[in-house]
């Protein structure tokens, strides 16, 4: 890669320390340059006796990465969309622009070493986490090249080697799966914790209360982070819940509101967040953020709210102006860099985009695949008609 390629993805190469005491360790190590910014949307606190800074450190090279990978993800998403309504993309599609603060923010405060679980709005996560925008289209697509091989779509990106466990179908089952994660965790003693991501839509599910009173009893190094983009589909948070604090839903557990709009807000607390984890228990956090489509492809967005409502937010609190808002004022980065990026990332999604439409699908065998773990190539399953059938009957290994 160039130099400025290279550059645009420290960001994420930062991220992919595993070492959790080393990654702390390099943050420390501050190149030139750095500024400190005042963060100006407060914490909001239950049962906490301290909580994060209202200041953040960072540096021209943070503040690049950080709205380079921001910028990406947005791209890719509008990318996502387009595919969609070109009927390139099948089944279901939830996209993510208007909360990339929440993913980056998250990565900056936070290694590789630590484990990311989350719900069907996974396609940001599968970027930061290390793939390329190619990979992701092309699971999207059903291509080969996919992270599942073209077989999971959308709802189930993974990344096994970065501890990112997707990507989940079914409202409100990663919470539970975050929970045992985080037991790996203290089970292993790593220092490292496990962030569980659900919707405000999932908040008033029981499993999630079931584990986190698992996880409060065992001490388990877990960060509940409702992602609050105040609709749960097409219903508003004040119609859903009948306490919409989601922080302070843990009840014995403690919590915290953060700006999710704002990725230096976002990483600071994140900091807080694993901090407190891996040394006390779990926590919860609400970051206060906003889907800009519908909740799926097939929602409009419009019918519940109005657009007036979505452009507000956009021209007021909008996550990757805000981060480039940040290069700028801090004078780290001029607006001529700002462009070139720009320009240097449109071309890389829409590369992506042509990459992921000439790859080609799974092979057929590939249908009787990694259906279970370890299976041999006798093992049978039973198509349409025992014609079709793959295997040898009767072998179940």
């Amino acid at each position: 890669p160039t130099q400025r390629e290279s550059m645009l993805r420290s960001c994420a190469a930062r991220t992919a320390r595993r070492s959790c005491g080393a990654a702390v360790g390099q943050r420390r190590m501050m190149s030139s340059g750095t500024v400190t910014v005042q963060l100006d949307k407060p914490y909001e606190t239950f049962k906490l006796e301290s909580e994060p800074p209202m200041t953040a450190e960072v540096t021209r090279d943070e503040l690049l990465g950080y709205y380079s990978l921001m910028y990406r993800m947005r791209r890719m998403e509008i990318s996502a969309d387009t595919l969609y309504k070109a009927k390139h993309v099948k089944g279901f599609c939830h996209l993510y622009d208007g909360q990339e603060a929440i993913c980056v923010g998250m990565e900056a405060g936070a290694t590789w070493g630590d484990s990311v679980i989350t719900s069907y709005r996974d396609h940001a996560w599968q970027l930061s986490r290390g793939d390329t925008v190619t990979g992701v289209l092309c699971e999207l697509l059903g291509k080969q090249g996919g992270c599942a091989k073209g077989k999971g779509g959308s709802m189930h990106m993974y990344k096994a080697d970065a501890n990112f466990y997707g990507g989940n179908g079914i409202v409100g089952s990663q919470a539970p799966l975050g929970a045992g994660i985080a037991f790996a965790h203290k089970f292993a003693g790593d220092g490292c914790c496990s962030f569980a991501l659900y919707g405000d839509g999932a908040a008033n599910q029981g499993q999630l209360f079931e584990a986190l009173n698992m996880a409060a009893l065992l001490q388990l190094p877990l960060v509940y982070v409702c992602e609050n983009n105040q609709y749960g589909m097409g219903t508003s948070k004040k119609r859903s819940s009948a306490n919409d604090d989601y922080y302070t839903r843990g009840g014995y557990v403690p919590g915290i509101k953060c700006d999710g709009m704002n990725v230096l807000s976002v990483r600071e607390c994140t900091k807080f967040l694993k901090k407190h984890a891996v040394e006390v228990g779990p926590i919860v956090v609400e970051f206060d953020t906003y889907r800009y489509h519908g909740h799926s492809m097939s929602d409009p967005g419009i019918t519940y709210r109005n657009r007036d409502e979505v452009s507000q937010v956009r021209a007021a609190r909008d996550p990757v102006d805000r981060a480039k808002r940040y290069c700028i004022d801090t004078e780290l980065v001029t607006e001529a860099e700002i462009k070139e990026i720009d320009k240097e990332v449109k071309a890389e999604v829409a590369a992506a985009v042509e990459a992921a439409k000439a790859a080609p699908p799974p092979e057929q065998s590939e249908l009787w695949t990694d259906v279970h773990v370890g299976q041999s190539k006798d093992f049978f399953m039973r198509g349409p008609d025992i014609s079709t059938s793959s295997g040898v009957y009767g072998t179940n290994r």
